[in-house]
């Protein structure tokens, strides 16, 4: 079983900078995809970013390029997301997410969440 717990968010201004954290309970860590999600009021849940187990390969939404950054510590169990130049648009619920389905496509195969942390961008 895997528990993921969130947290970082907050109430933030345009140019603001965030960092998100996830720790991660269970075994096998380190070999699996970590990714973010976020889910804006009224819309869809959309792909921000993963990190591959050994953190060798990244991924982002054409959106948060050069903006965010994922990582993790695997001695630790936890992933981050550091969310700089925010924007009001970045406002949702950001969910940590990750997988147990070997050769899984990183941005949509994740059958572990957790609850989600509140991210908010005033203009």
């Amino acid at each position: 079983q895997v528990q993921l717990v969130e947290s970082g968010g907050g109430l933030v201004q345009t140019g603001d900078s965030l960092r998100l954290s996830c720790a991660a309970s269970g075994r096998a860590f380190s070999m699996y995809y970590m990714g973010w999600f976020r889910q804006a009021p009224g819309k869809e849940r959309e792909f921000v970013a993963a990190i591959s187990g050994n953190a060798l390969n990244t991924a982002y939404t054409d959106s948060v390029k050069g903006r965010f950054t994922i990582s993790r510590d695997n001695a630790k169990n936890t992933v981050y997301l550091q969310m700089n130049s925010l924007k009001p648009e970045d406002t949702a619920v950001y969910y940590c997410a990750t997988t147990r389905i070997l050769g899984a496509d990183p941005r949509t195969d994740y059958n572990y969440w957790g609850q989600g942390t509140q991210v908010t961008v005033s203009s």
